[in-house]
């Protein structure tokens, strides 16, 4: 006979499994469930990073190399939120484990019998994309569909917030450099999201039940080349947009890279970018204005240079540090 729960277990909060809690995306979702009373895990390859989290979730080793035990990490979850992916790909980790990694989680999500899956993904997936990013994405988002799993699937195109890289980065030479230069003419688009929006939204989908895919597009739509004239006027640093083909692009990323010990851009992120893969014609599904944001943070954007690779390889200290 099944032992009914006790009345103190009946009311013990759902748990919710977060990946990269100690990250970007990922801490926000968790911030916003653990401000519903929630119970948090993350599973993330920096248990010991610091933190504003400490003591408030429960870490697990993201430990693709024992399905057995992702699959226990998962036990108990009534929402798995799925931030995990590697931007490019290097020697430690390329972009194709990334896809063989993230389908390992959801086959744990099965075994472990989680009863919805939120997903992470980017504008405009295709598998018949010749730029892995988005063909390694369109592949996942296929196999969450078939796998028989309650999903929402979240598309965002470039995400913004304190943490974030690429608005932070575009800050960052606009304050050290004379001249700003954009691929071709800068006319193709992207609709940046904050954050906290995504956070919100990705939230509000694992309380939901209906299959669904969402483009995660803010309010503002840019050009490239306005937003990099919004940003230089936001922070008072107004440079002269210069064309520049993506062979110079490339080049002169490089020499950056050199200079910082990191990849600032990749010529498929060049190539996704011209492509306007960052745009949709979907309505917003944000609120919260990248330029008002900027205003607010203008004193401080783009002071340091947020580094990709330094994230990578220092495990300890937190994003706001890197």
């Amino acid at each position: 006979m099944a032992t009914q729960p006790t009345e103190s277990e009946a009311r013990q909060p759902d748990l919710h499994v977060v990946t990269g809690a100690f990250g970007f995306s990922g801490k926000y979702i968790a911030q916003r469930l653990l401000g519903m009373g929630q119970r948090v895990r993350t599973l993330t390859n920096s248990p010991n990073r610091a933190n504003s989290l400490e003591g408030k979730v429960e870490a697990h080793a993201l430990d693709f190399g024992h399905p057995e035990k992702l699959a226990e990490s998962l036990r108990g979850a009534a929402v798995f939120y799925n931030t995990y992916w590697v931007r490019f790909t290097t020697d430690e980790c390329s972009q194709a484990a990334a896809v063989e990694n993230t389908l390992k989680l959801f086959e744990g999500c099965k075994t472990a019998g989680v009863r919805r899956v939120v997903h992470i993904s980017i504008t405009n997936p295709s598998e018949d994309s010749p730029l892995e990013y988005f063909r390694g994405k369109a592949r996942l988002e296929r196999a969450l569909k078939e796998s028989g799993l309650s999903y929402a699937i979240l598309r965002p195109a470039v995400l913004f917030g304190q943490e974030d890289i690429l608005v932070n980065n575009i800050a960052w030479c606009l304050r050290h450099f004379p001249v700003f230069g954009v691929f071709g003419d800068g006319q193709y688009q992207l609709q940046p999201i904050f954050v906290d929006d995504l956070a919100k939204l990705a939230v509000e989908q694992g309380r939901a039940q209906a299959n669904t895919t969402i483009d995660a597009v803010g309010p503002e739509t840019f050009t490239y080349r306005d937003l990099v004239c919004e940003i230089g006027r936001i922070i008072g640093k107004p440079r002269p947009i210069v064309s520049i083909s993506p062979a110079v692009g490339v080049s002169i990323a490089s020499i950056i890279g050199k200079l910082t010990g990191d990849v600032f851009l990749t010529r498929e992120e060049i190539d996704g970018l011209m492509q306007n893969l960052l745009r949709t014609h979907s309505p917003p599904a944000g609120e919260t204005r990248l330029t008002q944001w900027a205003t607010e943070h203008a004193a401080t954007l783009g002071l340091h240079y947020a580094s990709e690779m330094a994230r990578r390889r220092n495990r300890l200290e937190s994003y706001e540090k890197l």
